[in-house]
């Protein structure tokens, strides 16, 4: 098994980079920012983005006890981690409090201004 499908690994960096909780995420996921941002997938245009659609996946991840998570389900984890790492290298300067970068990552479970 290498070190990237360790469950305990995986599940480690993946409450790491999540810093919502989950119900703070589903307020968010409510909101008209979270459902303006983001890529969707071709042929789907109006429809749900791939990080809004994650973002649901989060909190169900985030609320199940450790023990009923499936190989599926860290594999998700391990989407989420790349992501969130991928997308923080990708900093614009200046103040991000309104930016859709910030918006894209609590899509995925990451409030960059959370310490």
């Amino acid at each position: 098994m290498s070190r990237a499908e360790d469950p305990q690994q995986t599940y480690r960096e993946f409450t790491d980079a999540v810093n919502m909780k989950p119900g703070e995420l589903s307020r968010w996921l409510e909101s008209e920012e979270s459902k303006h941002v983001g890529w969707h997938k071709k042929g789907t245009q109006g429809g749900e983005s791939v990080g809004h659609d994650s973002g649901r996946r989060i909190v169900d991840l985030l609320r199940r006890k450790r023990a009923d998570l499936t190989a599926a389900d860290y594999k998700h984890m391990r989407k989420v981690i790349g992501y969130v790492h991928r997308h923080l290298a990708q900093r614009p300067s200046g103040d991000v409090r309104d930016t859709r970068w910030r918006w894209s990552l609590m899509n995925w479970g990451h409030d960059p201004l959370k310490g």
